[in-house]
């Protein structure tokens, strides 16, 4: 894995895995402006060839490290970050209830 780059491609909502030019993994997310900022991860992919290299984890660990450099929550709708973060509490802190209903709710309006 340690030729895998992660970035953060916050004007199309995806924090990207990227190895040898090309993506090879993402996490499709949103920015929540309320009731309080927070990421809100919906989708996370992981392309065939590159599956079983942890490749979803090192993204779902970013997920939650950009956040906490941003001083916002996650607000996880995405099975596999919610997953990630049951197995991984002290790197990703539990949800607000509120937040993560609200994103429900902004999710089911479009976005």
């Amino acid at each position: 894995m340690s030729d895998v780059e992660i970035r953060d491609d916050r004007a199309a909502g995806r924090l990207e895995a990227v190895a040898g030019g090309e993506v090879v993994g993402r996490i499709e997310y949103f920015v929540l402006e309320s009731p309080a900022r927070a990421l809100v991860p919906v989708h996370t992919i992981v392309e065939p060839a590159h599956e079983g290299k942890g490749i979803a984890g090192s993204l779902a660990r970013e997920l939650y490290a950009l956040a906490g450099r941003e001083g916002i929550a996650v607000a996880p709708l995405c099975p596999y970050v919610v997953s990630w973060a049951e197995r991984h509490p002290d790197e990703a802190p539990a949800a607000d209830p509120a937040l993560v209903a609200a994103a429900k709710e902004r999710l089911r309006a479009g976005r």
